[in-house]
């Protein structure tokens, strides 16, 4: 939590809610949370307790009055009839009982006499959701959102095996049943086990695709697909646990609303259990916490509910908390250890990051002697030093941290810690760009980058070497036989017959693949040298305006930000790259190979191939996943149709191709009105439909 104490309470107040807004639209609307649970409610707490002392600091618009983020824009959205509350959270069994006693002084009685119910359930980490039913038919299912207004993912929700589509009637195997009320809603959360994201991953890696950082992040993720196929090909599993009008089913209790939707077939979390006493409920709930790990579910705690829905309703809510539920959270698991060396790392797109070497220890079971520290800044804002004992944590339960030092135990003549200037891989100079967190090397024959880049170099949206994967790309690099990319047009006959695998057909083939290669144009040959931020549209663009490599390496940042749809972003990271000797020497050497750096001319009956088609003269911006198509095979379709891909939206932006997680250019395309299409609309439009 990075709050000045020397400012006013005003002005910490606003940098609290600044940070947990933040914080809120990274966790609610792109899935992509940056700190771990604790750490938000540290900064919820630190504000609540802020406005307390002070409330004629408090807001209207302060997350303390309100339940959460904003929902994505991606998806119609859907208002709660009943709102989705949050809970409020109990880190220990002394702040459950004090809640407990809250509970009972309302209910006039003594939690610790045991006079209130109380049903204990897992807190599973997943995205939350309620479900619409219309006489027995489900109609509508949406996310929490912020609580009073979700997201519409009615088409995802239906893939899902364990949510039942039809509900029977209650009862329905005896003489007394009854039908369900015409509209139901049920509420429940829905994740994916740990096992089935283990499986997932595994999938993912198999078929050379980026593995998913956690279970929540996976359910989340696959829930918001714009494509329901994708989700359906996802494994989720829905939880339920409440209904928004439990006297619909003439339900007194939360412990009969979980046999009710039992008896429904909706997924009830078995190890739910009912108790007659606060301390039995603890009891029950700590030792759940400590076996939590040897579970199949992701959860961070549970949540303890007063069982009667009479006394819940005595007791209500307070800002966006129900006083009648608690989540007792699992206490972050934390160590101190000392800290021996911080070392770099290079990794295969070039980033450079640090990384603590610590004095082994253990943390929730598991012996830990490494830690991230992210970047530059994260270590010299910590002041984290080589030597000093240090708190680490395993953020999210999975990656360990280096949280923070324990300055006392500091021993003297310690150092502070800098990046070090030079790749520790190569001795290239590293390069980080104004306002950005990573530092990067950008030598593209970086030998800790080099299968990496090959690879790239080879894959179809690039220079598109038939029969070249990453298989040969290790081979290739592991035999001495490529140094950089360049030297994948110096292979021949007598290089390749030594690598295993290799026969006479084969190397014929390879080798007339690389001859066809040398004739790509530039904009492919420029993706294939993996200059940071350069894809198909920012290549395209930067081709079409500067024909050749050298024109393009000789053009000034002035140059470079007036071509439409190239931002200082990808201007500073076009310099640098440049500027390398290393990549220098590349350009040069590909152009000895014989590889085309030129831009091809303009075609008869136009400015060029785009000039005809079904997309002339649109112009169009892709963000975000798409089911089926990747960004490179997204741009070809547009251009082979006669279409233009630009990297940015402006006002002369006819449509933006959006498919998951699209990010700020769809709040972009909205402000401004342009058209949205998802995949299948694209496909239409370019066939001329």
């Amino acid at each position: 939590m990075n709050i000045n104490m020397s400012m006013g309470p005003a002005e910490q107040a606003e940098r609290l809610r600044q940070q947990i807004r933040r914080h809120n639209h990274l966790y609610y609307v792109l899935d992509a949370p940056e700190i771990s649970d604790a750490e938000f409610d540290a900064l919820y707490d630190a504000l609540r307790r802020l406005e307390a002392e002070h409330p004629e600091l408090v807001t209207p618009d302060s997350p303390t009055q309100r339940i959460g983020g904003e929902p994505a824009s991606a998806f119609r959205k859907v208002e709660h009839a009943v709102p989705m509350l949050s809970l409020d959270n109990a880190f220990d069994a002394q702040e459950v009982r004090a809640w407990a006693d809250r509970v009972a002084r309302r209910a006039g009685g003594s939690a610790a006499e045991g006079e209130v119910a109380v049903v204990v359930e897992p807190k599973v980490d997943g995205l939350a959701v309620s479900l619409g039913y219309r006489d027995g038919l489900l109609v509508r299912a949406a996310t929490r959102g912020d609580g009073q207004v979700g997201e519409d993912v009615t088409a995802n929700v239906r893939t899902i095996r364990s949510v039942p589509l039809v509900v029977p009637a209650l009862g329905r195997s005896t003489p007394g049943a009854r039908p369900v009320p015409p509209e139901l809603e049920v509420r429940g959360e829905i994740f994916m086990r740990n096992e089935d994201f283990a499986w997932l991953n595994q999938r993912l890696a198999a078929a050379g695709e980026r593995q998913l950082a956690n279970p929540r992040n996976a359910a989340a993720g696959s829930l918001r697909q714009l494509d329901p196929r994708v989700t359906a090909g996802r494994p989720l599993t829905m939880a339920a646990y409440a209904v928004a009008d439990p006297e619909a089913l003439g339900a007194a209790s939360q412990w009969q609303v979980l046999e009710l939707l039992g008896g429904l077939g909706f997924v009830t979390l078995r190890d739910a259990q009912r108790f007659g006493s606060v301390e039995a409920a603890i009891d029950y709930a700590q030792r759940w916490l400590e076996r939590r790990d040897e579970l199949d579910i992701p959860a961070d705690g549970v949540v303890l509910k007063v069982d009667d829905f009479g006394l819940q309703r005595e007791l209500g809510a307070v800002s966006r908390h129900p006083r009648w539920a608690i989540a007792y959270k699992a206490a972050a698991r934390e160590a101190t250890t000392r800290l021996e060396a911080i070392e770099v790392n290079v990794g295969r797109t070039g980033r450079v990051v640090p990384h603590a070497r610590l004095a082994p220890v253990r943390i929730g079971g598991v012996t830990v002697s490494q830690a991230t520290l992210h970047n530059e800044d994260y270590v010299v804002e910590r002041d984290i030093r080589v030597a000093d004992t240090v708190v680490v944590k395993r953020a999210g339960d999975v990656i360990p941290q280096v949280v923070r030092v324990v300055a006392e135990l500091r021993p003297a003549g310690t150092e502070a810690w800098r990046m070090p200037a030079a790749c520790p891989a190569c001795g290239e100079a590293l390069s980080r760009a104004p306002g950005e967190a990573d530092t990067f090397c950008v030598n593209a024959a970086c030998p800790a980058q080099l299968v990496r880049h090959v690879e790239h170099f080879a894959a179809r949206e690039a220079m598109d070497i038939d029969g070249f994967g990453k298989r040969l790309a290790a081979q290739v690099v592991a035999a001495g036989l490529v140094g950089d990319v360049a030297d994948l047009f110096a292979l021949g006959h007598e290089s390749l017959g030594g690598l295993a695998g290799f026969g006479e057909k084969r190397a014929e083939n390879l080798l007339a693949a690389l001859a066809a290669a040398r004739e790509r144009p530039l904009r492919r040959l420029m993706v294939g040298l993996g200059i940071r931020h350069v894809g198909a549209a920012a290549a395209g663009a930067l081709a079409e305006r500067f024909l050749t490599l050298d024109a393009l390496a000789a053009a000034s940042h002035e140059d470079l930000v007036a071509v439409e749809g190239i931002g200082p972003e990808i201007a500073a990271a076009v310099r640098a790259w440049f500027a390398s000797s290393h990549n220098r020497e590349l350009v040069e050497k590909l152009t000895r190979s014989g590889v085309r750096t030129r831009e091809p001319g303009p075609e008869p009956g136009g400015e060029d191939s785009r000039g005809a088609g079904p997309l002339a003269g649109r112009r169009f911006v892709l963000t975000g996943t798409l089911p089926s198509l990747s960004r490179a095979e997204a741009a070809a379709l547009i251009e082979a149709a006669g279409g233009k891909v630009v990297s940015s939206v402006s006002a002369r932006t006819d449509y933006v191709v959006a498919g998951a997680a699209p990010g700020s250019k769809m709040e972009r395309a909205q402000a401004l009105g342009v058209a949205v299409l998802d995949e299948e609309a694209l496909r239409h439009l370019a066939e001329g439909a």
